[in-house]
């Protein structure tokens, strides 16, 4: 897939871009990233990208002229549509990822505005863009962006939490690196993006004995619902054993792999409970989930 970014700081990404799964997953050609300088499409001798907002305030807003231009000037993007959907490339195909020296065809592309006024990313955003061939950021700044460029251009408006940064250039940084790491071949256990905090639902990532519906299973007393249900991940502990009087739980030196599954469920849903509650409102739980949380809070 490839990403756009469009920014008046092109040079912040040259960091972020470098490292880790992202740039493993540039190398690999599973992922292309382009950085576009906002005032390259500009029209004036100072590149000027803002100005005060009409009806007063506060502070600069970047204006619209050249934003758009910046987005329609992408090859396979032609002027914006809202809602994500196909859109017919233009241009020479080997500018498009994955399409060298074959004809242009149609394109799953977002275009979306980074805005502390947007909808919530969330890790289910993310698994959406893995599945398009583009999403094109555009990093907003100063006191936010022209309204008509999030009315008719951007497919969506996001926000990555209820706080204000300066500007869009790390909240993009943040959205290249949760997609890249669902995009297959990115990781080198494919397990790993599914056996996290925020994992998808009814996801089977532990072996068959999760695949299977939790009344179907032989023990249904012992085994906690899919990892994979929205929840935060479980603790994690690795050598020494003891670290400072601090002691690795029994239970993971013991060797009985179903008691480990049931304390890394159990520690998991303590975790939610502790840090994200408002999670539990909408995760699959079971049974055993639901009995595992009342001993929870009995001991808080």
């Amino acid at each position: 897939m490839r990403f756009d970014l469009i920014t008046i700081f092109p040079e912040f990404f040259d960091g972020p871009l470098d490292y880790g799964i992202v740039r493993r997953a540039r190398e690999g050609g599973l992922l292309e990233v382009a950085v576009h300088d906002l005032r390259n499409f500009t029209h004036d001798r100072h590149r000027t990208v803002d100005d005060r907002p009409f009806g007063g305030g506060e502070g600069m807003v970047l204006k619209p002229e050249a934003i758009f231009e910046a987005v329609e000037s992408l090859p396979g993007k032609e002027g914006a549509e809202k809602g994500i959907g196909e859109t017919r490339s233009t241009g020479s195909p080997q500018n498009l990822p994955g399409q060298a020296g074959q004809a242009p065809g149609p394109q799953k592309t977002a275009v979306v505005l980074l805005s502390a006024s947007g909808k919530l990313f969330r890790q289910e955003t993310a698994r959406r863009y893995a599945g398009l061939d583009r999403v094109i950021l555009i990093c907003g700044r100063y006191e936010g962006v022209d309204e008509r460029v999030a009315e008719h251009l951007a497919t969506e408006e996001l926000s990555i939490g209820d706080f204000v940064l300066s500007g869009g250039e790390l909240p993009a940084a943040l959205v290249v690196d949760a997609v890249t790491r669902l995009l297959p071949g990115a990781l080198g256990n494919e397990a790993s993006a599914l056996q996290e905090s925020f994992s998808e639902p009814g996801v089977s990532v532990v072996g068959a004995q999760y695949a299977a519906p939790l009344q179907a299973r032989p023990d249904p007393v012992v085994q906690p619902s899919p990892l994979g249900t929205g929840i935060l991940d479980y603790p994690h502990y690795t050598r020494p054993a003891d670290f400072r009087g601090w002691a690795v739980p029994d239970v993971l030196l013991g060797g009985n792999h179903a008691e480990i599954r049931l304390w890394r469920r159990k520690m998991a849903l303590a975790k939610t409970l502790r840090n994200r509650p408002d999670l539990l409102a909408s995760a699959s739980l079971s049974d055993v989930d639901l009995r595992l949380l009342d001993e929870t809070r009995s001991k808080a």
